[in-house]
């Protein structure tokens, strides 16, 4: 097979199953932009997946691209890996998180896309390098300022979350305390729709985001872009940016019911008034990461944010023994996704030595 050839067809299959990962995101994560607002009631579930898919979309209309260039060019140095297979290590990736995306959605585990396409982009680019150059060095793989803010990011974005919601709740208690029950709920369904709604804009603009890197590093790796003269990611086409969006505007449409239970009911129970503090949250968390491109979870932010909620209530408002459950499918991610991928790197190997296409 020609090898222009070779690199145009392996481009197209990444394009289509990054944005089939990007699917799987919005659905997998369409609990994070909705199960407050399911489980307070305040919309259908029909209407609510609607409105995230809405906001899902827009979101490209008010961010860049930042975390789509952390995604792409601060993460992993894939210069280092021949060019010859620099796009298998692309599809590997794509492949391993959302395989780690079904499983976990199966098992209704609010586990973050986010950290599995990372991992298991850095999985499969270090199963590259071990298979090319041995056991050398393969921390020269991966670049440390991207995974640096990401790891930090890991921890902080939950903590900001519950502290924000935590903090919210307290106010919202010390303003109205005087005012009836009722009215107080009347207020914040209304308010829910609006906090639901930025929530929905937070992820679609982060979430979105790391497809459209992999894509942007995938149509380099092909020679179909070019890398900027100090070496960055260059602009993200148009066209990619709306394929992201819509991508995970429809995923969320399709809904991931078993994780909206967990995550609306499961953790603690809520009110409109505690759903719109935890959704107000988690929106004021990922807008400041997606401004400054860090690539956060979507899910790790609205969990910390309704775990703040609750314990602003009481501590025994809030279930820890699942609470522990998600933390623990948390930790497990990264590396479970980069095992997965560097499987599929290799599986992808032997099916390139089958076929003959070198």
């Amino acid at each position: 097979m020609d090898g222009n050839s070779a690199a145009l067809g392996l481009v197209v299959v990444i394009i289509i199953v990054a944005l089939a990962f990007d699917y799987v995101n919005g659905f997998h994560d369409a609990a994070n932009s909705i199960a407050t607002v399911v489980a307070t009631r305040v919309l259908s579930p029909g209407v609510a997946v609607a409105w995230a898919a809405f906001f899902n979309f827009i979101a490209f209309l008010v961010f860049g691209t930042a975390v789509a260039k952390t995604i792409g060019g601060d993460m992993v140095n894939i210069t280092i890996i021949p060019a010859d297979d620099r796009l298998y290590v692309l599809l590997a990736a794509v492949i391993g998180a959302i395989a780690w995306n079904l499983l976990t959605w199966w098992l209704g585990l609010p586990t973050s896309s986010s950290h599995a396409l990372v991992g298991a982009y850095a999985g499969s680019a270090i199963g590259s390098y071990f298979w090319h150059f041995g056991f050398k060095d393969p921390s020269a793989v991966l670049v440390a300022a991207g995974w640096i803010k990401t790891i930090t990011f890991i921890v902080l974005s939950p903590l900001i979350g519950m502290a924000l919601g935590f903090v919210l709740m307290v106010i919202v208690y010390w303003v109205f305390h005087r005012v009836a029950v009722h009215r107080v709920d009347k207020v914040f369904r209304i308010g829910q729709l609006f906090s639901a709604a930025a929530f929905s804009l937070g992820h679609g603009g982060n979430d979105a985001q790391k497809t459209m890197g992999i894509i942007t590093i995938a149509l380099v790796a092909g020679g179909f872009l070019s890398m900027t003269a100090d070496g960055k990611l260059p602009d993200v086409p148009v066209w990619v940016v709306l394929a992201a969006h819509t991508a995970i505007g429809l995923g969320t449409l399709s809904g991931g019911w078993r994780i909206v239970k967990t995550m609306g009911t499961k953790i603690v129970k809520l009110q409109p008034v505690g759903g719109f503090c935890a959704e107000t949250a988690g929106a004021i968390t990922l807008f400041f990461a997606t401004h400054t491109g860090i690539p956060v979870s979507t899910t790790h932010t609205i969990t910390g944010a309704i775990v703040g909620v609750g314990s602003a209530k009481r501590l025994s408002a809030v279930k820890w023994g699942v609470a522990t459950r998600i933390v623990w499918a948390w930790v497990l991610t990264i590396p479970a996704a980069a095992v997965i991928a560097t499987a599929s790197y290799g599986l992808l190997l032997l099916i390139e030595k089958l076929l003959g296409i070198k």
